[in-house]
């Protein structure tokens, strides 16, 4: 391995160390996002379930987490979901997105494909029929709200499409 790998590699595992570690973004008291936060470490993480009008609200954070792997909604009625990335680093290092697939979307083939789709925030064009709905990138503090109806039962996987996130951030979107 020559020298120019190796410091590209020991920079790689800084950087991955200091985003996965440190303080936990927390919500104060005043400002409940509607989920209860109750898991601890190797727990599953809370399952956000919509209220009578289908509102769902999931944060991810610079650690490369959504505080949910549920979503529940009812069929056949809109979907209101709001994604905060309540994290401090910027889109072009820590972006994040919720792409919600059809049934049986590859995720892994999904994410490879969008890895090279920098130019459209990692949506791939190729890919438009496998996505049923799918928020902006956001960077640190920002966040989006997208609206959409599921009109069949079943159950949706979600991912962050944004290079190498999918392996942390990725759940299911139960339409019941």
């Amino acid at each position: 391995m020559n020298t120019k790998t190796k410091i590209s590699l020991l920079i790689l595992m800084g950087f991955l160390a200091v985003t996965s570690c440190g303080k936990k973004e927390t919500v104060p008291a005043d400002q409940s996002t509607g989920v209860n936060e109750t898991s601890t470490e190797g727990e599953p993480a809370p399952t956000v379930t919509a209220t009578e009008e289908n509102v769902l609200i999931i944060e991810g954070n610079d650690q490369m987490q959504f505080n949910a792997s549920e979503l529940k909604a009812a069929a056949g009625k809109p979907i209101k979901l709001t994604l905060k990335h309540v994290g401090k680093i910027p889109k072009e290092a820590m972006g994040h997105n919720l792409v919600i697939l059809q049934e049986g979307t590859d995720q892994t083939a999904f994410a490879l494909k969008a890895n090279d789709a920098k130019a459209t925030d990692y949506i791939p064009e190729s890919e438009k029929a496998s996505i049923i709905a799918h928020t902006k990138l956001l960077g640190g503090g920002e966040e989006d709200t997208i609206e959409f109806t599921v009109d069949k039962k079943g159950s949706y996987p979600f991912i962050c499409s944004f290079p190498g996130h999918v392996a942390m951030m990725k759940g299911v979107l139960i339409v019941e």
